[in-house]
C-alpha cells in the first residue's frame, strides 16, 4: 500500500467518453499538444506566457480549484483527450502533460488506420432511466411512511403504559425489580424479534431485482429497512449476538465471522460471508444501492478468511475470495471480485504488493462466543433494563411535580410553581450530567487503558475485549466531541481523555468537531498538527479470534482533510498534508513534507501559493493578538451550543408532561401522538434555530484566514445547530421538505438515503436526483490556516454513489453519476451523462471496473 510517487509512476490515460472517437485518446504531434495545453492553462491562469517546463503549482501558482478548470476546459475541447487531476499531479507541468498524451506515429497511423467496426474496448453506457414516480406515488409514499410510524408509535406507546402500570404495582423494591426484568426482557424481545417477523412477512427471501422509489413495492422496502437498521441488537456489532441476528434475517454466514461495522446490510438473504472472515468498522455492505431512481439490490460475497478494512465500501455484485483482503479506505465497485489469497486496496479497488496487517490466530473452545452472549443478555436484562425502568419511577418519585400529572383532580399544568420546579430540574439534570460524564470519560478509559498491552494478541469475547469495548464506548462522546472541538478547549479535552499531544501549539482549530479513536490512551499527535472533521484513529487489529492494540502516531506540522482513517502502520512522518479521503500508506519509506491524495495515495505538494496567502498569521506577535480573540468568540459559540440544546431538552419535557396530563382521558393515544410531536418539534425547532443563525449572518463563498470573523461565525454555524434529527427522516419525501426550509435549492423527488449536507443554503441539488447513504456534500475546505468555501449544484438526474464525497466549487451536469466512494475534487464540472469515479474522481465507463482494477508495479 505504497503512496505512488508523481515523478515515478507509469502514465495512465483516461479513456474517451461514450460515443467520442478512440482514436482521438492521444495525439501524436507533441509540438501541437505543447501549444494547446500552454494556450489554455493561460487563459484559466490569466498570465500571457507559460513555459513548458514551468511547474504549475511551483512555479505558476495554481492550486487544485484553477487547474480541476483547467481539465473542464480540455474535456470541452474535440481535438485533445480527456486530462484528470491525477494526471495534473502526475505530470506538472505543460511539457511533461503533453508528453504523456503523445503516442508514436506508427502507433497513430495504426490506430487511424483499424476498421471502424473493431469491437469497442467497453461495453456501452445503459440507458438512462426514466425519472421516479409520478406525484401520486410520492405523496402516497409520504402518507403510508407517516401511517407506519404512527401505528408503530402507538404498540409502543401502549406496552409501555401497560408495562409501566404493571411494574409499579408490586409491593416492594424486589417485586418491582422482577417484574422490571421481565418486562424488560419481553419488551427487548419483541424489539429485537420484530424486524425478523417483518422481513420475512413483507418481503420473504431477498433476491436481485430494481424497485422504483416511491412505488408500494418501496414502502415494504423502506418499512424493513428501518426496523431492521433500528434493532437494538445493531448495538451489539462485534459480538457473536450479531452475526447471529443477521443469520435470523437470512445472511449466510459461517463459523467464527465477526462484523464489527454497525451499518446494518438490509437485504441480507444476498449476502455469504465464509468461515473466519472479519469486516472491520465503518465498512458499507448493504446488497443494495439506489440509482437513477430505483432501488437496485445484489449479492456481496466473501470467503472464508477474508477481511475487510474500516471505512470501506462494497457495492452490489461484488465478492472477495478465499484469504482475500481488501485495504482500509478502500472500495469494489460493481462487478468487481478479489481473486482468492489477493490483497487489494484503492477505489476502485486494485491488486497490492503486500499483505495488510494481520493478527495471529488465537485458538479458543467452543464455548466462549457463546457464553459471551449470554453474559451480554444478562447483563442486558438484569441491569439496564430494570436500571432504566426502575428510574423512570424514581425520577417520578423524586419529582413531586411529575407525579402530580397522574394523579386525579386538577391538573398540574395550570400551576405557575410546576413550570418552574420544571426548568430547575431541566437546569440540574442538563447541565449537572455534563460535568459528570466529563468525570467519568477522563478517568474510567485512562484507567481501564491500563489493562491493554500495545503490541499483545488477546483472544476476543474476553475480559481485556470487554475492558477494550467499554473505553471505545465511554471515551467517544459525541456531545463532548461537539462541544469542545474546532476551539482551543479541544486539545485539552483530548488530552484528558489520554491523547499524547506533544507540546501543544495551539492554533484555535486543532481538531474539528468529529474525532474518533478506540484507545485514547494510545494515540498521539504530533506539535503544530491540525486535523479537519472526520479522522478516525485505528488502534486495534483483528484476526476472526483475537485483537492487538496499537500506539498510533500522527507526525507534527501535519495538516489532515476530512473523512480519514488512519491505522496504526500509517508511514507519514513530519509536515505532511493528508487530503480528504485519502488512503493513508501502511508500507515504504516514511513520507516527509508532501501532500498525500487518493486512494492508493500519490504524492502532491505539500501546499500551494494560494493556501499560503495567510501564514504571516502564525508568526508569534500576530498569534498572541488574534488567538485570544478567537477564543473569546468560540467560547460565546460554546454558550449558544450548550443553550440551544438545554432550551430543547426542557421544551420537550414539557411536551411529554402535556402527554402525561392527557393520558388519563385520551389512553396510550396521547403517548403516541407525543412521540410524533417529539420528532415534528424537534425539527421544526433546529430548522427554526439554524434559519436564526443564518439570517444574521447568511452563508457565502470564503476566502479567508481561520482568525477572520468570518470564518468564527461558520464554526458557529457548524456548532450551534443539529443535524442529527434528520436521520430519522432518510428516504422519505418529508427530507427534501425539511432540506427546503433549511435553506437548500432542491428539485422535485429528491431521493436521499442518507446524505449529509454541511452547508445548506450553499448547494443546490436538481429534480429527481438519487443520493445514496453515506454520501456527502462539503462546500468548504480548510488547508492550515486558510478557509475558502463555494457553492456546489448537482444537477436533475444525477446519482451519488453509496459514501461519495463531492467538495466545494463542483458543478455536477444533469444526469450523471459518480461511482461509490468517489472523491469529487473542488471546482470540478462533470459534464451532462457523465459516468465518473474513484479517488480522485476521473471519467469512467462500465468496463472500468467490471474487470478488475488492474496492477501497476510501482504501488
Amino acid at each position: 500500500m505504497v503512496a505512488e510517487p508523481a515523478e515515478t509512476l507509469a502514465p495512465q490515460r483516461t479513456r474517451p467518453a461514450p460515443g467520442e472517437d478512440r482514436r482521438a485518446a492521444r495525439v501524436c504531434d507533441p509540438d501541437g499538444a505543447e501549444q494547446i495545453l500552454a494556450a489554455v492553462l493561460a487563459d484559466v491562469c490569466h498570465i500571457d506566457d507559460v513555459p513548458a517546463d514551468s511547474d504549475f503549482f511551483a512555479d505558476l501558482g495554481a492550486d487544485s480549484l484553477v487547474m480541476a478548470q483547467f481539465c473542464a476546459r480540455l474535456r470541452k475541447r474535440g481535438d485533445m483527450p480527456p486530462v484528470s487531476m491525477k494526471d495534473i499531479y502526475r505530470h506538472p507541468s505543460v511539457g511533461a502533460l503533453a508528453a504523456s498524451l503523445v503516442v508514436p506515429a506508427p502507433q497513430a497511423s495504426a490506430a487511424l488506420a483499424a476498421p471502424a467496426s473493431a469491437a469497442p474496448l467497453v461495453e456501452p453506457v445503459p440507458p438512462v432511466a426514466g425519472p421516479t414516480g409520478g406525484r401520486s406515488h410520492y405523496v402516497l409514499c409520504a402518507v403510508l411512511q407517516l401511517l407506519a410510524f404512527l401505528g408503530y408509535s402507538l404498540v409502543v406507546a401502549s406496552a409501555a403504559t401497560w408495562g409501566y402500570a404493571w411494574i409499579s404495582a408490586g409491593t416492594g423494591p424486589l417485586a418491582a425489580y422482577l417484574r422490571s426484568v421481565l418486562f424488560g426482557g419481553a419488551a427487548f424481545l419483541v424489539l429485537c424479534g420484530l424486524p425478523v417477523v417483518a422481513k420475512w412477512t413483507l418481503i420473504g427471501r431477498w433476491k436481485p431485482e430494481r424497485i422504483r422509489v416511491w412505488s408500494l413495492g418501496y414502502v415494504r422496502f423502506w418499512l424493513v429497512k428501518s426496523l431492521v437498521r433500528a434493532d437494538p441488537l445493531v448495538l451489539f456489532a462485534g459480538s457473536p449476538l450479531y452475526t447471529g441476528y443477521l443469520r435470523l434475517l437470512g445472511a449466510r454466514i459461517g463459523k467464527g465471522v465477526t462484523v464489527f461495522s454497525r451499518t446494518v446490510p438490509v437485504c441480507t438473504d444476498l449476502l455469504t460471508i465464509g468461515a473466519g472472515s472479519v469486516v472491520r468498522k465503518d465498512a458499507f455492505l448493504s446488497c443494495y444501492r439506489a440509482h437513477d431512481g430505483l432501488i437496485e439490490t445484489g449479492p456481496v460475497t466473501l470467503g472464508r478468511n477474508a477481511t475487510v478494512g474500516a471505512a470501506t465500501v462494497l457495492d452490489i455484485d461484488t465478492s472477495l475470495g478465499d484469504g482475500a483482503q481488501l485495504g482500509h479506505a478502500s472500495s469494489l465497485h460493481r462487478g468487481q471480485s478479489v481473486p482468492d489469497g489477493e490483497h487489494w486496496h484503492g477505489s476502485p479497488a486494485q491488486r497490492a504488493d503486500l499483505a495488510f496487517p494481520g493478527v495471529d490466530a488465537v485458538p479458543f473452545g467452543p464455548f466462549r462466543r457463546p457464553l459471551h452472549s449470554v453474559l451480554q443478555l444478562l447483563t442486558v436484562l438484569l441491569l439496564y433494563l430494570p436500571l432504566a425502568f426502575g428510574g423512570i419511577g424514581m425520577l417520578i418519585s423524586l419529582a413531586p411535580q411529575l407525579a402530580a400529572l397522574a394523579r386525579p383532580g386538577p391538573t398540574a399544568l395550570t400551576t405557575w410553581v410546576f413550570y418552574v420546579e420544571a426548568l430547575a430540574a431541566s437546569v440540574l439534570l442538563f447541565f449537572g450530567a455534563i460535568p459528570l460524564g466529563l468525570l467519568v470519560v477522563t478517568t474510567v478509559p485512562r484507567f481501564l487503558g491500563r489493562m491493554l498491552t500495545p503490541g499483545r494478541t488477546y483472544p476476543l469475547f474476553g475480559l481485556h475485549h470487554g475492558v477494550h469495548r467499554t473505553i471505545e464506548l465511554l471515551s467517544n462522546r459525541k456531545f463532548l466531541n461537539r462541544l469542545f472541538g474546532d476551539s482551543s478547549c479541544v486539545v485539552h479535552y483530548l488530552r484528558h481523555i489520554g491523547y499524547d499531544l506533544s507540546r501543544i501549539q495551539q492554533t484555535g482549530s486543532n481538531f474539528g468537531t468529529e474525532v474518533k479513536h478506540e484507545v485514547p490512551s494510545l494515540c498521539a499527535v504530533g506539535s503544530g498538527t491540525m486535523v479537519a472533521d472526520g479522522l478516525s484513529l485505528i488502534n486495534t487489529d483483528y484476526s476472526s479470534t483475537s485483537f492487538r492494540v496499537s500506539r498510533t502516531s500522527i507526525g507534527p506540522r501535519n495538516f489532515l482533510g476530512n473523512r480519514i482513517a488512519y491505522p496504526p502502520q500509517g508511514r507519514t512522518g513530519d509536515n505532511c498534508l493528508l487530503a480528504t479521503k485519502v488512503m493513508v500508506p501502511v508500507d515504504g519509506p516514511l513520507r516527509e513534507g508532501v501532500g498525500l491524495l487518493g486512494s492508493p495515495s500519490f504524492e502532491i505538494p505539500r501546499t500551494v501559493l494560494r493556501d499560503s496567502s495567510f501564514d504571516r498569521l502564525k508568526e508569534a506577535e500576530e498569534l498572541r493578538r488574534l488567538l485570544p480573540a478567537k477564543n473569546r468568540h468560540n467560547v460565546v459559540t460554546m454558550g449558544w451550543y450548550l443553550l440551544v440544546r438545554w432550551v430543547h431538552f426542557f421544551l420537550i419535557t414539557l411536551l411529554v408532561a402535556v402527554a402525561a396530563e392527557l393520558h388519563g382521558p385520551f389512553g396510550a393515544v396521547a403517548l403516541a401522538l407525543a412521540n410524533v410531536l417529539v420528532v415534528v418539534f424537534t425539527a421544526g425547532y433546529f430548522v427554526l434555530v439554524e434559519r436564526a443563525f443564518t439570517a444574521r449572518t447568511p452563508l457565502a463563498p470564503l476566502f479567508c484566514s481561520i482568525y477572520d470573523v468570518r470564518f468564527w461565525r461558520h464554526e458557529r454555524y457548524w456548532k450551534a445547530p443539529s443535524e442529527t434529527y434528520l436521520r430519522i427522516f432518510n428516504g422519505t419525501p418529508y427530507k427534501n421538505v425539511i432540506w427546503r426550509l433549511l435553506g437548500v435549492r432542491i428539485g422535485r423527488q429528491v431521493f436521499d438515503d442518507g446524505c449529509f449536507l454541511t452547508e445548506r443554503a450553499m448547494a443546490a441539488i436538481g429534480d429527481h436526483s438519487t443520493l445514496n447513504n453515506g454520501t456527502v456534500v462539503q462546500c468548504h475546505s480548510q488547508e492550515d490556516g486558510t478557509f475558502k468555501s463555494d457553492r456546489s449544484s448537482i444537477g436533475s438526474g444525477c446519482t451519488l454513489g453509496v459514501g461519495a464525497f463531492v467538495h466545494y466549487g463542483v458543478t455536477v451536469g444533469d444526469g450523471a453519476q459518480l461511482a461509490p466512494d468517489s472523491f469529487l475534487m473542488k471546482g470540478e464540472v462533470v459534464p451532462d451523462h457523465a459516468r465518473w469515479g474513484g479517488n480522485p474522481a476521473r471519467p469512467m465507463e462500465p468496463g472500468d471496473t467490471a474487470r478488475g482494477g488492474g496492477h501497476d508495479g510501482t504501488i
